[in-house]
């Protein structure tokens, strides 16, 4: 068989698979979800043994340390993907929500109704939790869906879908409901994005390149979870304790996820006031500071490179943070829309106009006032866990759970109306 008959028969069978979820009842969707949870835990040695391989060839092939994180796996780690699926089985089912009812004239009543998406394609790289989250918000919002993980993953990818199918199989749903290819041939992704007639949706999560590929190639909706070059200013009115506070935790706590602060904006009326601490502490962390010269020029004993236009633009995914001194709240705003990526951003300030101005005026998914930008995710959303943070407008934005893996349809009901 050959690759694109191989893609194409998993896609056929995950559209005729999605058909039948769209009629599996919460109870029963529930029930799956919570054994699937405790077959994490039962079987984690054989997952923990998969990722050993991973992590084996990941070091051999020099990953960075950033990326190694988000590859391993561990007993903690397992246990938080078996709570986060006890936590889906937990969330109101939206399949089936009426979002709105009414009677026409002719006495034709109109329901407007959530109903699954379908088929959903998820490319995504290197961290192996992921495959447990979108597996588990699939099935509970009706979709079937199909896996694309990254190579350097796949060990740990097939591990854990092959303990998960093995309970769809016990509850009688339909394997095509779960997929995960498993070559590592890239042109698979070229052939599944031409895939249009089978897949409803297509989410690619991972770096730049891979996004842009499939953004360039696919035959398929696409909803982008793109880079996070996530902003925190600290205002001429913040709380310094606190920024100080907030800007340590938005860099150093998991500098290799899309949340991460990667650059901190700070008035000038602040930074003789909160840049000297703020930067010795994050030396002291391991962070490199790339700044404008007005950082520099503050920074006095702690090592900073002029930062350059480039630096303002990147995703560094690591102990790395550019730095900026700005004149007024407008250039801040100015700076963050013109650099960011449209995923997170931050205020610290006890002004509320400024903070409101903020946050009506900073283009992105996710704007915080006082608070770290660490928060945009679907499980610390409360919405379970997330298949991915959506920096397009349309049809979802920020951390997309159960409710943006639906769409709806229109139910009418008549008793014999014919239109004259």
């Amino acid at each position: 068989m050959s690759l694109k008959q191989e893609l194409t028969k998993i896609s056929e069978d995950a559209q005729a698979a999605s058909r039948k979820m769209a009629d599996v009842s919460t109870t029963a969707k529930d029930a799956l979800l919570c054994e699937m949870a405790g077959a994490l835990l039962k079987n984690k040695d054989s997952i923990l043994s998969a990722n050993t391989k991973d992590l084996a060839k990941a070091r051999a092939a020099k990953m960075p340390a950033a990326l190694l994180d988000r590859l391993t796996l561990n007993g903690k780690r397992i246990k938080d993907m078996s709570e986060t699926l006890r936590a889906i089985a937990k969330l109101n089912d939206p399949v089936g929500t009426e979002i709105r009812a009414w009677r026409i004239p002719n006495g034709l009543w109109i329901h407007k109704v959530r109903v699954p998406i379908g088929v959903i394609a998820i490319i995504y790289e290197s961290r192996p939790n992921v495959t447990a989250d979108c597996i588990g918000l699939c099935l509970k919002s009706g979709n079937s869906v199909i896996l694309r993980g990254g190579s350097e993953s796949l060990n740990s990818n097939l591990a854990i879908c092959k303990i998960l199918k093995t309970i769809l199989k016990k509850h009688n749903i339909a394997q095509g409901a779960v997929n995960l290819i498993s070559t590592t041939d890239r042109r698979a992704i070229d052939e599944l994005l031409k895939l249009n007639q089978y897949i409803d949706l297509v989410m690619p999560r991972g770096g730049e390149g891979l996004i842009n590929r499939v953004v360039k190639c696919s035959r398929i909706p696409v909803i982008k979870h793109y880079k996070g070059i996530c902003h925190v200013y600290v205002d001429e009115w913040a709380d310094l304790n606190m920024a100080h506070k907030i800007c340590f935790n938005a860099k150093v706590q998991r500098p290799g996820v899309c949340n991460a602060m990667e650059s901190m904006l700070v008035h000038r009326d602040a930074a003789i006031r909160f840049l000297p601490g703020m930067l010795k502490e994050l030396h002291q962390a391991g962070v490199e500071i790339r700044g404008c010269p007005m950082t520099k020029k503050i920074a006095k004993n702690i090592k900073v490179k002029i930062a350059t236009e480039k630096d303002y633009r990147t995703e560094y995914l690591d102990l790395i943070l550019s730095v900026k001194v700005v004149g007024t709240l407008d250039e801040a705003i100015g700076h963050v829309n013109n650099y960011g990526s449209h995923h997170s951003d931050s205020i610290v300030t006890e002004n509320y106009d400024h903070a409101l101005k903020f946050l009506k005026q900073v283009d992105s998914a996710c704007v915080y006032a006082n608070a770290s930008t660490r928060f945009t995710d679907g499980n610390q959303f409360g919405m379970g866990a997330e298949i991915g943070i959506s920096t397009d407008k349309l049809h979802a934005r920020g951390p997309m759970a159960l409710e943006e893996l639906t769409t709806y349809k229109y139910m009418i009901f008549g008793n014999g109306q014919v239109r004259e």
